[in-house]
């Protein structure tokens, strides 16, 4: 992808991952378990126009934050640590655990800092069997990044959502945004038998993506352009999946358009309630949309 990246991290206990984060910048978030996140950063000055040379040198001590973490995607919002372009980067788990580094190209040299778990806006979005819970921890207008729009969706089992489908692959002002994007799923298992789900990106008239395929735990699904959704949760098994955004426009801003054949479904969420499976987790700051 050309804007944005993902790494997905299994640290043993007492494992330490070593990151230069070079032109992007980078969020930590804990998938299961907490950690450690040590970034040296350059130091910039307070005229800085926005330019990674703004920066007069590296700081000599690293700025460090503990994640508490989580023990899985579905058990509670996490707190997650953002790091800027042009840091070194050290990420220790005492217990171990498993990690999200979600990125996007980036020009701006913003600070490392800290996203605490009760500041997330939780939403909960679309009526029936198209309600998911949406976890808002790095949208635009929430979290202050230079280009990375990051949230989390969790979906029940047998709902389907990322729907009605939609697209940000062009550029119209006020309208839609251009932004490619990566899914990474997670998908509850029943006993002892592994999740799965769906996933749909077709054909938009800025690109040729088509992509009908099964997603089990730890896979991606890559969407540089194209309608997008639906993401089908089995019955039985719940969806997780975190979404990375990043476009080339100076304004960082998340607008969709409705496939044309299928946005009349939002007309049919007021007459229904939001799946009463929803919330996964009680934050503190949880609003209903649709």
């Amino acid at each position: 992808m050309a804007r944005t990246a993902l790494r997905v991290l299994t640290l043993e206990p007492g494992e330490t991952y070593r990151l230069e984060t070079g032109d992007h910048e980078w969020i930590v978030l804990p998938l299961a378990g907490g950690c450690e996140v040590r970034c040296r950063a350059p130091v910039r000055t307070p005229s800085g126009g926005g330019s990674p040379a703004d920066g007069s040198g590296t700081a000599a001590d690293p700025a460090v934050f503990e994640l508490r973490g989580r023990a899985d995607v579905f058990s509670a919002v996490s707190d997650f640590v953002y790091v800027p372009r042009d840091a070194s980067v050290a990420i220790a788990s005492a217990r171990g655990g498993r990690f999200a580094l979600a990125g996007a190209l980036a020009t701006r040299g913003l600070p490392p800092r800290y996203g605490p778990a009760p500041d997330v806006p939780v939403e909960l979005r679309g009526a029936g069997s198209c309600s998911r819970q949406v976890n808002n921890f790095a949208a635009a207008g929430v979290f202050d990044c230079d280009r990375l729009i990051a949230v989390e969706v969790l979906t029940p089992g047998g709902n389907w959502s990322s729907y009605p489908p939609h697209k940000h692959d062009e550029h119209h002002p006020g309208e839609e945004s251009e932004l490619e994007e990566i899914y990474y799923y997670e998908i509850a298992p029943h006993a002892d038998v592994p999740g799965i789900g769906y996933q749909r990106v077709s054909p938009s008239p800025a690109g040729k993506t088509d992509i009908l395929t099964e997603v089990r735990t730890g896979d991606a699904v890559l969407i540089p352009d194209g309608w997008h959704g639906p993401s089908i949760a089995a019955p039985g098994h719940d969806m997780y999946y975190l979404n990375v955004m990043a476009g080339p426009g100076e304004t960082r801003e998340w607008l969709i358009r409705d496939h044309p054949d299928h946005g009349w479904i939002r007309d049919t969420w007021p007459g229904q309630g939001v799946d009463p499976r929803l919330p996964f987790t009680t934050p503190e700051r949880t609003e209903e949309a649709r």
